[in-house]
């Protein structure tokens, strides 16, 4: 007779991603992941800029539907838009509807075609070029801003560009991968990560 299976075990992750399938998703598959890409960066960029006042499992919700109306955030068609295309986006509820970060949103597009440098190379700067690693026992012990993120936030600000405060920047530098904070128990951290390695 064979012995009963143990139940498995549930994975541990961070507690800020609850249950819902579509926050859970994004957090073992997107969050703390290093992001290189100019284009990947600004969609990250534009989203966090979109969460201001609102919760992220929103702007997740809402993202297909952003993707579909702001031409999968393409920097050069953003770029083009104009009053028209605000008007249009502001009747869609499935996008966030609020004019001034839909304004940033083109302004930011336009900025971002200008910087000498792309947008990758300015952000990942910060970092020099390299993610950090950090490790937090518990969600209280995560910053919510550092000097990194005020630094990037006076960066993007000096380079035109709008809704990028230091909590947004510090945001986008965790959603982006800049720095990885998954906290020290979860299964996307380094450390854990290595210890499942055979």
């Amino acid at each position: 007779m064979t012995e009963p299976e143990a139940p498995a075990q549930p994975i541990a992750r961070c507690d800020w991603c609850g249950d819902d399938p579509l926050y859970v998703d994004y957090h073992d598959a997107e969050w703390g992941v290093p992001v290189t890409s100019d284009a990947a960066l600004f969609e990250r960029l534009s989203l966090e800029a979109m969460q201001a006042g609102l919760s992220w499992i929103t702007v997740l919700r809402k993202r297909e539907r952003m993707r579909e109306r702001f031409y999968d955030f393409d920097t050069e068609r953003l770029a083009r838009a104009g009053e028209r295309q605000i008007n249009s986006w502001l009747k869609d509820q499935g996008l966030i509807r609020h004019r001034g970060k839909l304004e940033a949103l083109i302004n930011n597009a336009r900025r971002a075609r200008a910087l000498p440098q792309g947008l990758a190379d300015l952000l990942w700067g910060v970092v020099d070029h390299q993610p950090r690693i950090n490790e937090w026992p518990a969600r209280q012990a995560v910053p919510s801003v550092t000097d990194e993120a005020v630094n990037l936030s006076k960066l993007l600000k000096q380079a035109g560009f709008k809704f990028v405060g230091p909590t947004m920047c510090y945001a986008l530098m965790q959603s982006a991968g800049l720095v990885n904070d998954h906290l020290l128990g979860c299964h996307r951290h380094p450390g854990q990560q290595a210890a499942q390695q055979p």
